[in-house]
């Protein structure tokens, strides 16, 4: 496959602050690639890298094979990206600021613009002034806006926010769209977990602006199953015994609670086990353990912005 966006150990200090160190990872084409953290973790300080607002103090920051640092004007024409909030002249109309936008970049057709307007459905509402767009109207023009040079990469920061569920559902067909039509590689960066499994194909964790993990997302959903509690008398004995099954692993055991990871079609079994040891089962059952869930452990229990 082909990658689109190379970081290799990067780094941002200001003064005696570390911002990230050593963040590392790549989107390949035709990805949909999510990135997540608690609050304060690095997420924008690492996007505003990416898309050269800011100069790394260390690492490497490749799109589309450019160096951003040896060649930042070809990078960054392979990158659209809405950082925060689109940036929109509201007293203009939607076409009147992608002319705008179109004349920055040099090289842009009406042909192309009127592509890039039906592609993110305001046709309708193109000639209005922006100021009289709702939020979701205004982010499909900011989408617009970042499209506009064809670029090989998409950077949205924090898309959802603010949109309703109607916004959301559209954006998440849109980003599919994307992908699947024009082949292009989508970064994301959410606090939203469950859209980030609807959308996302892998996805980077940080926090304290270090590197958690990147995994896809069925790497995520197989990590958050097969999660049991067993509540039994004695606790110590029957902790002795499932601890000496091979199939069971993650044991933690609190008073008479033992939670652990075990395949689910194997309780019956087990739990025949633990009767015939002399143990007293008072209950067994699977827990719902989601992705928040697991995000939660991951991070140390820190909450997500």
């Amino acid at each position: 496959m082909t990658t689109v966006l190379s970081v290799k150990g990067l780094k941002k200090v200001i003064g005696k602050k570390t911002l990230v160190e050593n963040i590392s990872f790549e989107v390949q084409q035709g990805e949909v690639f999510g990135f997540l953290g608690p609050n304060g973790a690095g997420k924008t300080t690492t996007i505003r890298m990416l898309v050269g607002l800011i100069k790394p103090t260390e690492g490497k920051i490749a799109i589309a094979g450019y160096d951003i640092r040896k060649e930042f004007r070809n990078a960054m024409r392979q990158v659209g990206s809405i950082v925060e909030n689109p940036e929109l002249y509201t007293y203009l109309t939607g076409w009147e600021n992608l002319k705008q936008f179109a004349r920055m970049l040099g090289d842009v057709t009406d042909e192309r613009i009127h592509e890039i307007v039906r592609m993110v459905h305001l046709d309708k509402r193109i000639h209005d002034r922006v100021k009289t767009y709702s939020l979701g109207m205004k982010q499909r023009l900011g989408i617009a806006q970042a499209l506009l040079g064809k670029p090989k990469l998409l950077i949205l920061d924090e898309p959802t926010n603010g949109l309703d569920p109607a916004g959301i559902r559209e954006l998440r067909e849109f980003v599919h769209h994307l992908v699947q039509e024009e082949h292009m590689s989508v970064f994301i960066s959410s606090h939203l977990l469950s859209e980030v499994q609807m959308m996302c194909d892998r996805v980077a964790i940080i926090n304290h602006g270090k590197m958690i993990t990147v995994a896809t997302i069925e790497d995520l959903v197989k990590k958050a199953a097969d999660r049991v509690e067993w509540i039994v008398t004695p606790v110590e004995k029957a902790e002795g015994i499932l601890r000496g099954l091979a199939e069971v692993r993650e044991l933690t055991a609190q008073q008479n609670v033992i939670t652990c990871r075990m395949p689910i079609e194997r309780i019956s079994m087990y739990n025949k086990q633990l009767i015939e040891n002399g143990i007293d089962v008072h209950s067994v059952r699977e827990v719902a353990f989601t992705l928040e869930d697991l995000f939660m452990e991951l991070t140390g229990a820190e909450g997500i912005a």
